[in-house]
């Protein structure tokens, strides 16, 4: 049955969320950051997103997001800027010693890729993906599929 498939599927992605969790964070020790730091840090090195608009890009509560995002300013790797569109709502932008701590995560992070993604075929990571993506989307939709 699809369901039994679905939920096998389902058990194993909250599995991998946490192994790939616990593997960010190792990986972010070096810069003295944590998986959910370097989310954040991540998504300031974007630029032009505001607190809640990173939440929404990495699915997460904006409070949470908020907290992390104070403390990195409080620790000088991010700064708020004016926003334009919002009067409110800041802008957050990556400071130069939180894009230096970035680039050792990144490098790290390029290596631990690079070694894991040797395991498999461009072929087989994409099909996968696509099919994270097409049930992110339906979760993430008008609600239809239980989200």
């Amino acid at each position: 049955m699809e369901g039994n498939a679905f939920s096998a599927f389902a058990i194993t992605a909250l599995r991998l969320a946490g192994h790939l969790t616990s593997a960010g964070d190792r990986l972010a020790k070096p810069a003295g950051q944590t998986s959910a730091r370097w989310q954040v840090l991540a998504a300031a090195r974007r630029g032009g997103m505001s607190v809640a608009q990173i939440a929404r890009a990495l699915g997460l509560a904006r409070q949470g997001v908020q907290r992390l995002a104070d403390v990195l300013e409080s620790e000088g790797l991010i700064a708020y800027s004016d926003n334009p569109q919002h009067q409110r709502a800041k802008l957050v932008r990556l400071t130069a010693e939180g894009a230096a701590r970035l680039g050792v995560i990144d490098v790290a992070q390029a290596g631990w890729a690079d070694e894991l993604g040797a395991a498999f075929t461009s072929a087989e990571l994409d099909a996968t993906r696509a099919v994270m993506a097409r049930v992110m989307e339906m979760l993430e939709g008008d609600g239809t599929a239980g989200g």
